[in-house]
């Protein structure tokens, strides 16, 4: 499918699956309502989970936010790339109010993959679009897992192949003041971050101001159990590290936390469709890349909530 066609589809109202750099997005026009609760309700996700919508640059983020000092300087450092940013929303911005959870902020980023970049640049507008699976479930790093997750509740994919991140952006959250917040650990390492805009503070228990601050998220159905050596028999072990054993997959043999960050969420697939009932993960560094594979590791592996799809 082209691109010019995918843009006629956001533009009627439909959804288009597309690939970033990050994972694959599930894509609406972020100023018509209309597809933004079809995006809701094709992932089944909850409506107080804030979007984030997709820009060409800072110039087009700022018709949207207000950016303090700080946030326009991780703009202009990490654009277009894995960085998202929470900023005060402006009045006149057009994106729908559930795109921002009835916040008075909103989430922007400015993503690096130039298929999803020929869309922004082609429906000349702003997208939300949160990950193209299920919610709460593995997110989607290929065109195959989005046709798996969502089938035809998806109008139109477009096939990027594989993401080369394979994590989700990092989120900050800049206030008026200038404060920033750790929001949700991701693509780009927290020192990169903490370089230009100072230490980050965490988020405020019970906070869901951006996209993957739920508790349980992630997860595949297969119970996860993290921080193993000495995984139970019967089950599937993801390694990291080493080379994978029988019935297992590894993340990294070499250690390489890029190439983990890359595999994770195919890997967490492909151990789940194996039929394991429980999946037990190698410990991984806690810094750089690893900081967000943990924290994606932690809520897959979350008691899930009663009411969970």
């Amino acid at each position: 499918m082209s691109v010019a066609r995918a843009a006629e589809v956001l533009r009627g109202g439909g959804l288009v699956a597309f690939p970033t750099e990050t994972v694959y997005g599930l894509g609406a026009d972020a100023a018509n309502p209309h597809p933004v609760a079809r995006i809701f309700a094709a992932k089944g996700r909850p409506r107080f989970n804030p979007l984030i919508s997709h820009v060409l640059d800072l110039g087009e983020a700022e018709r949207h936010g207000h950016f303090q000092a700080k946030a326009r300087a991780l703009a202009e450092r990490f654009w277009p790339g894995p960085l998202t940013l929470v900023v005060p929303r402006r009045a006149e911005s057009p994106v729908a109010d559930l795109a921002c959870a009835g916040l008075a902020t909103i989430a922007l980023r400015a993503p690096a993959h130039p298929m999803a970049r020929e869309l922004l640049a082609a429906f000349g507008g702003p997208v939300v679009a949160p990950s193209a699976n299920r919610s709460g479930h593995v997110s989607a790093t290929t065109a195959a897992h989005v046709r798996a997750d969502l089938g035809d509740t998806v109008d139109l994919i477009l096939d990027g192949g594989p993401a080369s991140v394979g994590v989700e952006s990092t989120i900050v959250a800049i206030d008026a003041d200038g404060a920033a917040t750790l929001l949700r650990p991701g693509a780009i390492a927290r020192g990169a971050i903490e370089a230009i805009a100072g230490p980050l503070a965490a988020p405020t228990q019970g906070d869901i101001s951006a996209p993957g601050m739920l508790e349980s998220h992630y997860a595949p159905r297969a119970r996860l159990l993290l921080d193993v050596t000495d995984p139970p028999p019967g089950a599937a072990y993801l390694s990291f590290g080493e080379p994978a054993r029988a019935g297992g997959l590894t993340l990294s043999a070499t250690g390489d936390l890029t190439e983990a960050a890359a595999n994770l969420y195919a890997h967490l697939r492909a151990l789940d469709a194996s039929g394991a009932d429980i999946i037990a993960v190698a410990p991984i560094p806690r810094d750089g890349l690893g900081e967000a594979i943990r924290d994606r590791l932690a809520r897959a592996a979350a008691p899930r909530p009663r009411s969970s799809d």
